[in-house]
């Protein structure tokens, strides 16, 4: 994903189709299916809004939960060495092993000039 839109916490991918001749997309990062189609680059932005609320409508419609592109916790798989470097450092250090990866996950991002890690980086210090 190149370029990426946001709206109310949700993100869309963003295609283009030279067959169809249209702007389409998915919205990223959940499990439900949501799609939207743009004839021209000045809709882009409002079919993936509409997406969105039609989305949120229908999950509400239906009783249920709306999907979350992000719930603060995923999975890792960093191997054997990695994960017993990382548990020594944070019993060394009195902290739990979450937030010795939370801490790295958060320089690593910053390294790489990510908005979203330096307003998690300005959260945590006020936190």
């Amino acid at each position: 994903m190149n370029e990426t839109l946001q709206y109310r916490g949700y993100f869309t991918t963003i295609d283009y189709s030279p067959e169809d001749e249209v702007f389409h997309g998915r919205l990223a990062f959940i499990s439900d299916l949501v799609t939207w189609e743009a004839e021209t680059a000045k809709e882009v932005k409002p079919a993936f809004h509409a997406a969105v609320e039609d989305y949120l409508e229908a999950c509400a419609s239906e009783g249920r939960e709306a999907n979350l592109p992000f719930k603060g916790s995923f999975n890792l798989r960093p191997g054997p060495e990695l994960h017993q470097g990382a548990a020594l450092l944070a019993a060394r250090l009195g902290v739990s092993l979450n937030q010795v990866v939370t801490d790295a996950l958060r320089d690593y991002l910053a390294a790489h000039d990510l908005s979203s890690a330096r307003q998690g980086s300005r959260q945590a210090a006020k936190g």
